[in-house]
Parts: C-alpha cells; structure tokens; sequence
C-alpha cells in the first residue's frame, strides 16, 4: 500500500496496483526532489496542482509541453522506447514530470531543478 502523509495535506491511501491501472503507461517508482515535498508540505493548494497534474500525466494530457515534444511522449507511450516528459503550470510555478525510457522510475520536479 502507498501511504504517503505531510504536514497540512495528506494524500489518499491506494493500493500499488490501482496506481498503475489508472495509468496508460508504467510509472515505476514515483519519486520527487525535497523541494516539492516541502512545498507540498507547505502549500495544501500546490499539493493539489502535483496530484491534478500526475492524474493529466497518466492519462497522457502533457500539460504545457511544446507539441514536439508532446509528440515525443506518444510515440514513447505507444512504442516504449524512450523517456516521457511533461510540464505543468503550478501555484508555486512550472514542474515537471518524468519517466525514465525503461519505465523503472518516474520524478517529479521543478522545472529550475534540472
């Protein structure tokens, strides 16, 4: 079971299963740098915008991705072949999300973190 609990916010118990089943692609370990923890530890509306966005991402809405590389992930989702990238506008400012070629990790960041 993922549990996942911070200050002022605190996310939905899921089963691991369930996690991939909603999405159209695999995910593997869901990881995010300190800072977006803190600031999903600070901010219950940006904590908000992380899980509306991870839910754009696995159902392949990309967000604010240039349609390039909008393209890229598609093709990456149909063939699994190569990374999926996507960016999002937050209250706290733009992260990104990534999954790794081999779909063993996906990260979620602030696009200044990279």
């Amino acid at each position: 079971m993922v549990k996942n609990k911070t200050r002022g916010f605190q996310w939905r118990d899921v089963e691991e299963s369930e996690v991939e089943t909603m999405s159209k692609f695999e995910l593997g370990q869901v990881v995010m740098t300190r800072t977006i923890n803190e600031t999903i530890a600070q901010n219950e509306q940006f904590a908000i915008d992380v899980v509306n966005a991870m839910a754009q991402y696995r159902n392949c809405d990309w967000g604010v991705t240039c349609e390039e590389d909008a393209e890229m992930n598609d093709n990456a989702v149909e063939y699994g072949d190569d990374r999926i990238f996507a960016s999002y506008d937050t209250c706290e400012g733009n992260i990104w999300i990534i999954t790794e070629w081999d779909r063993s990790a996906t990260t979620i960041l602030f696009s200044q973190e990279y």
